[in-house]
């Protein structure tokens, strides 16, 4: 086979076999395709898409590039939680422990955060000490004795995707279903997981900002998780305003730490709640949503899942003493108050400012081998719908960089709106949708 010809195949709209699927991922993993014509090839997938055959078979090709987690040995069910990513979105801290208090093995492997929205390994990498690094063999273990695991993608897991992952990143082709889909699949089929619980999120701070575009990705992750014998299901979720207060890697595992104890927002309890009822259905812990909802309210209510969220730490060498007593972090010196110019209500806090804002402050990163300030970041204390008064404080920034007050002012009236004499503001829908494996029948 020839790439060059293969290239041009897409280019000109026309549809893979399986073989030649199999052909070009193959011999890039082994260097004898070079980056640059699979970024060109990239660029076709982008412009020309591919049929579902042709994404399944890219999925498959790339968890074959590597070695599959075997968990039969477990005594749990292992389900696994994906997020497409949001701004302020901690919700796995808090799932992961949670569902695995409830009875579930939960085989969870992240990223990081890119651009605008942040990512679990650094989240929980604001813990001192905590290792995100662990061998198949150290995660499986740990499954095994703790029922929950959080780690990155090592080296023997779908080496094809971190190949590829890099050359998206750098060719603007990241926002392609068929390159999202089979990226996003590869990884989970290769953990082991048998049930998966999908977290579309959709609006401003999300990488699908219309329920269209974010129902169609839903529609083709289950599709293809199915197929290969997962059970697979999807919540549609609100991304217009942050997850939560915090955004931050320190500031949203603080949040998830007192969620843990019954003290979260209410938004991102509603949230993690129904992927965790999800999960539990999955793995048949309970037969309906409503009792698995209750079982989980306990769960954080009794502390249950907060003593599960220490073990981890600690099994993963994380500094117990900063969970424990949260108020010993050591916090950037620099702070500057953002308050209300009018009374008014709230109207709009647009995650995607929001998001950029913080990464600009030290929270995040534009390429993968930037530095990161674990601390930095922004507190709010009011949301979309409060009604806030002339003066009163909307929320903290805290960060290092030397930027001033006058800037961050006006980047915070850029992102948040206050109208004044406004009426009551309904609160916004934060579960859009159910998606089910009947729902992508047809793909």
């Amino acid at each position: 086979m020839n790439a060059k010809l293969l290239i041009e195949k897409k280019r000109n709209g026309e549809n893979f076999s399986q073989d030649e699927i199999d052909y070009l991922i193959n011999s890039f993993v082994a260097g004898e395709i070079p980056e640059y014509q699979i970024s060109a090839l990239l660029m076709a997938i982008y412009f020309q898409g591919m049929s579902f055959d042709e994404i399944f078979w890219l999925t498959n090709a790339m968890l074959n590039s590597g070695k599959r987690v075997n968990l039969e040995s477990l005594t749990n069910f292992p389900v696994d939680k994906h997020s497409t990513g949001g701004v302020g979105d901690k919700v796995s801290l808090i799932l992961a422990p949670l569902v695995a208090a409830a009875g579930v093995a939960v085989p969870m492997m992240s990223g990081r955060g890119l651009g605008h929205s942040g990512g679990t390994l650094d989240k929980l990498e604001a813990i001192p000490g905590f290792r995100t690094n662990l061998s198949l063999d150290e995660f499986v273990h740990e499954l095994e004795i703790l029922s929950v695991a959080m780690i990155g993608q090592t080296e023997e897991i779908v080496p094809a995707d971190r190949k590829i992952y890099a050359l998206r990143d750098a060719t603007a082709t990241v926002p392609s279903l068929p390159l999202i889909v089979a990226s996003i699949m590869s990884k989970k089929i290769a953990e082991g997981a048998k049930g998966l619980v999908l977290d579309v999120k959709t609006g401003k701070g999300a990488f699908l900002k219309t329920e269209e575009k974010s129902l169609e990705l839903a529609k083709h992750l289950i599709a293809i998780g199915e197929r290969f014998g997962v059970k697979t299901t999807a919540y549609l979720t609100a991304m217009d305003q942050p997850l939560g207060f915090a955004v931050g890697n320190w500031l949203e595992t603080r949040e998830a730490i007192q969620t843990l104890k019954g003290e979260g927002p209410a938004d991102l309890v509603e949230v993690t709640i129904a992927l965790s009822a999800e999960m539990l259905l999955h793995a048949k812990v309970d037969n309906d949503l409503e009792s698995a909802k209750s079982r989980l309210q306990r769960l954080l209510e009794s502390g249950k899942a907060y003593e599960k969220f220490v073990e981890l730490v600690k099994y993963q060498g994380g500094d117990v003493t900063v969970v424990e007593n949260p108020d010993k972090y050591v916090l950037p010196k620099r702070r500057f108050l953002f308050i209300s110019p009018v009374s008014g209500v709230i109207k709009e806090i647009d995650s995607f400012k929001i998001g950029i804002l913080a990464n600009e402050l030290g929270a995040g990163r534009n390429k993968m081998s930037d530095p990161i300030n674990y601390g930095a970041g922004i507190v709010f204390y009011k949301k979309e719908g409060d009604e806030v008064e002339k003066n009163e404080p909307i929320a903290e920034l805290l960060f290092e960089k030397n930027i001033s007050d006058k800037e961050l002012s006006a980047r915070m009236n850029f992102a948040v709106s206050v109208e004044e004499n406004s009426g009551v503001v309904e609160p916004k829908k934060m579960i859009l949708h159910y998606v089910g494996p009947d729902d992508a029948t047809g793909l």
